[in-house]
């Protein structure tokens, strides 16, 4: 079964009749309990079972049940907040002993935020007012498990977690059922972006055509330029074509960036003199500077790269991000 899915929306619903939770940047998971043996179901159906041990430990409560179908999030928490870098290295972990390792070091929590099935009752059908009744009535306030709280107030939520840098929002009609594998407006989920300014080093074509496929960006540092990614949503049409025609002048014969590029986002790179800043929006940076989700807003003809906040030499900006 694939889990229900939220629609993307610019704000909160301020009318009554919705709650509202923390959007947690993690692995949707469902989490399936049946004889007090647990196994971890990802979006696409996969079991995932075996890269998550430490949910299938006694204290973490999951396997207390004899019959449980939970929907929710795994999570890596640093400081009180979701690291998605620390989480990636779960996904398509088959090895057992390299689940196990990464355990230890950077152990996961399952937020539980919907309950699909109990003791043999489908509740997907009834309101989501009562499936939370029944969620709550689980115990599962352990270190490795947990009931993520609710709010009425939605755009106080949204205030919040922007200021914490957590993900977003996600809003749900209280009376509504639960439609697996549906993306429904009865879910609405807000997401947080950031945007900052990079230098442009390098350029890739189009796959099959001579079109600006992405362009590789950076941010200055006391050590060079530091590769933050490549960026190609948001180049299409006509704006493409004119960037492409402003890199062919700055063509350069090696790349400005201070340490190697990945070989994937250096094949066919061609590489230009780092003069052009431009803005870009993004969801998260990784510990070791790269943007998540990037998306292309456009050239900043104001500024130079001179002009841009100087980062550490990983990545990671001494000061803060520009807003706009």
């Amino acid at each position: 079964m694939r889990p229900m899915l939220a629609t993307p929306a610019a704000t909160v619903p301020v009318e009554s009749g919705w709650q509202h939770e923390v959007k947690w940047d993690g692995m949707r998971i469902l989490a399936d309990v049946r004889d007090h043996r647990l196994r971890l179901w990802s979006r696409t159906e996969r079991d995932v079972t075996v890269a998550f041990p430490e949910l299938l430990a006694e204290d973490a409560g999951l396997t207390a049940y004899e019959d449980l179908l939970l929907d929710g999030e795994v999570v890596v928490l640093r400081n009180g907040v979701p690291s998605f870098g620390s989480l990636a290295d779960r996904f398509n972990l088959t090895r057992a002993s390299e689940a196990q390792r990464l355990a230890g070091t950077a152990p996961v929590t399952f937020m539980a935020f919907d309950v699909l099935r109990i003791m043999g009752h489908d509740v997907m059908p009834r309101p989501l007012r009562e499936r939370r009744e029944l969620l709550e009535g689980i115990d599962l306030a352990t270190r490795r498990a947990q009931i993520p709280v609710t709010f009425a107030d939605g755009a106080g939520l949204a205030t919040a977690t922007r200021d914490r840098a957590l993900e977003g929002v996600v809003s749900k009609r209280v009376g509504s059922a639960y439609r697996p594998g549906r993306r429904s407006v009865d879910w609405q989920k807000v997401v947080h972006r950031r945007s900052d300014s990079f230098v442009i080093g390098g350029w890739r074509r189009e796959t099959g055509s001579d079109r600006l496929g992405a362009v590789l960006i950076g941010a200055p540092s006391t050590g060079g330029l530091v590769y933050c990614g490549r960026v190609g949503s948001g180049l299409a049409g006509r704006a493409g074509e004119r960037l492409r025609e402003r890199l062919q002048q700055l063509r350069a014969a090696t790349s400005p960036f201070s340490a190697p590029v990945d070989r994937e986002d250096a094949a066919g790179a061609i590489w230009v003199r780092p003069d052009l800043v431009v803005d870009v929006e993004f969801r998260e940076r990784s510990t070791g500077g790269r943007l998540r989700a990037p998306t292309w807003r456009g050239l900043r003809g104001d500024l130079s790269a001179a002009d841009l906040g100087t980062p550490s030499p990983r990545g990671g900006l001494t000061g803060p991000e520009r807003e706009g």
